[in-house]
């Protein structure tokens, strides 16, 4: 049985979930960003049992299919920008439409509808998010940073890290305290 959990964006987030399904005797075949697939079927005590469990955690069960592919969406573009080696060579786009084996205009349509932001918006707040990390292990220098995000140039990636933050990568780099978002925070700007 495949049930979707929103906020379940971390590895962390996965040792949550393995924990709570062991708590209540319950045997997952997968736990993966947003999803897990467990060998039995849920009564309806088992269910609410693990919905408050997830909850006390920060997470939910979700119930409604529009929010599950929502989900989806959203953990395609957080795995694919936080925990991924490289970015994908294709467009965007049709990464995330092969992913989830949508149409993506379908997908972009129904993401804007429930999120109030674009996908493009969304891929583009994650990944000031992923420069901001690079940018405090100080162990890349701009150029490799824009080549590794997959900019055309670093102007390009400074347009847009200052269009995103209201500074420049270069004072984001000098801030005493340096702030970045929670990624379960990301989509609640």
């Amino acid at each position: 049985m495949k049930l979707y959990i929103k906020y379940m964006v971390s590895l962390r987030c996965k040792m949550v979930v393995k924990e709570e399904l062991k708590k209540l005797g319950l045997h997952f075949v997968i736990v993966d960003l947003g999803e897990i697939e467990i060998m039995e079927d849920l009564t309806s005590d088992e269910r609410e049992q693990l919905k408050t469990a997830l909850l006390t955690s920060g997470l939910e069960l979700m119930e409604d299919k529009k929010a599950v592919l929502i989900e989806k969406i959203k953990n395609v573009i957080i795995e694919m920008i936080h925990y991924s080696d490289e970015l994908p060579k294709v467009n965007y786009s049709e990464f995330i439409s092969s992913k989830l084996n949508y149409d993506y205009t379908y997908l972009a349509n129904i993401f804007s509808e429930m999120k109030g932001i674009t996908i493009q918006q969304f891929i583009i707040i994650h990944k000031i998010e992923k420069i901001k990390e690079l940018l405090m292990y100080q162990e890349l220098n701009l150029t490799e940073i824009s080549y590794l995000m997959q900019y055309s140039s670093v102007a390009h990636l400074s347009n847009q890290f200052k269009k995103v933050t209201g500074m420049t990568p270069s004072a984001f780099k000098q801030l005493k305290t340096k702030k970045r978002q929670q990624i379960e925070g990301i989509e609640n700007q």
